[in-house]
């Protein structure tokens, strides 16, 4: 078995031996040890995706029935929904190690032999943002995943040989958030794919009543859905929103968390009762103070919020599509009724439609 303290990009953790990772409600965790401590560790304590873990188990199950090791596993969805925690709940249930990467890291074949090479037998492998490996460790990764054989170039030029490196069966885990960008080919060597979705509210005030409990944080059931309202449907937000009323809840008063005090804190934390934080509201408010509700070009809506292109359009843009407060049309990035409403605003009689075929002078930026 390879010693993962020589790669930097792979973390070997113990399930079995290692300590429950429980938060000391008088500890100051930094950020990263909260967010772990904080995630379930078996199938039984996943909440909110009930559909992916029915599946998840019967897969597991059928391996530990057969002695196999489990089919490889693709995730896939948007951040935070819990694709890192599933990776480290089937280590956990299969009782072996997790060993852990990422697809950036990954930029040469020779990374991904070293990694592959040092798996032990029936080892989980998890490589996150599998989409942004380079080809040709991808390539090698077809045939380790299908018959566990990777194959070592030695020697450049006309004399270079391949040696046939064979290594022990293993479980994939592959996580993406751009599951349009894999390859066919390697979609199909996953056995098992698991599409996550947005969390229920109903699910995410579980997760933060229970997330309070690990953090010894006294909180009322109003005070949890508060948070969870806010949270996107994303138990990440909801976790991290948890910590900031706590710490709230710490200072401005005796550390239980009520409905007020939550409102209170998320307000000076500009989170507002639909999710929307600051930059959010400024894309909302900009499209439609200062140009009319759009159609508008994604380049000068970054602008005149002072942000780059790519962050509108990746950071905010997706949860105020999906609340149904922006569209984006052929002719730009236009405000939805629903959107003037948040906002308290009454749409221009003359607002101009996004399906008018008339030309706009901001056409053409995107």
């Amino acid at each position: 078995m390879g010693d993962s303290n020589s790669d930097p990009d792979a973390v070997r953790r113990d399930p079995v031996n290692a300590a429950d990772p429980m938060v000391d409600a008088h500890a100051q965790p930094d950020e990263a040890a909260a967010e772990a401590a904080l995630r379930p560790h078996t199938l039984a304590e996943f909440r909110g995706q009930p559909r992916v873990a029915e599946q998840l188990g019967l897969v597991l199950a059928a391996a530990r029935n057969r002695a196999h090791v489990p089919d490889h596993v693709l995730l896939s969805g948007p951040p935070g929904l819990g694709k890192t925690t599933l990776a480290g709940i089937i280590a956990n249930e299969l009782g072996v190690p997790l060993r852990i990467s990422s697809g950036p890291a990954i930029q040469h074949a020779g990374d991904l032999a070293a990694i592959l090479s040092g798996l032990a037998e029936g080892e989980v492998f998890f490589l996150d943002e599998i989409h942004r490996m380079s080809r040709a460790a991808e390539e090698m990764l077809y045939l380790a995943m299908e018959d566990f054989r990777v194959d070592v170039i030695v020697g450049k030029g006309p004399g270079a040989t391949a040696i046939p490196l064979q290594i022990p069966r293993f479980t994939m885990v592959g996580a993406t958030t751009r599951a349009g960008l894999l390859p066919g080919p390697l979609r199909d060597r996953f056995g098992f794919t698991a599409q996550l979705d947005f969390y229920a509210p109903e699910a995410l005030t579980e997760i933060v009543v229970t997330s309070a409990r690990r953090l010894g944080v006294g909180l009322d059931p109003d005070a949890a859905a508060e948070i969870a309202g806010r949270s996107r449907g994303t138990p990440r937000i909801a976790n991290r929103l948890l910590r900031r009323v706590r710490d709230y809840a710490a200072v401005k008063a005796d550390g239980h968390i009520t409905r007020e005090l939550a409102r209170a804190a998320l307000k000076l934390y500009e989170v507002d009762e639909r999710g929307l934080d600051r930059l959010d509201r400024r894309v909302l408010e900009s499209l439609c103070t200062r140009f009319g509700g759009g159609p508008v070009g994604l380049s000068t809506l970054a602008i005149s919020v002072g942000e780059e292109a790519e962050t509108v359009e990746e950071v905010a843009e997706p949860f105020l599509v999906r609340e149904g407060f922006l569209m984006r049309t052929p002719r730009g990035r236009a405000a939805t009724p629903a959107g003037w409403a948040h906002l308290g605003l009454t749409p221009p009689s003359a607002s101009p439609s996004p399906a008018a075929g008339a030309p706009s002078l901001f056409d053409g930026e995107d």
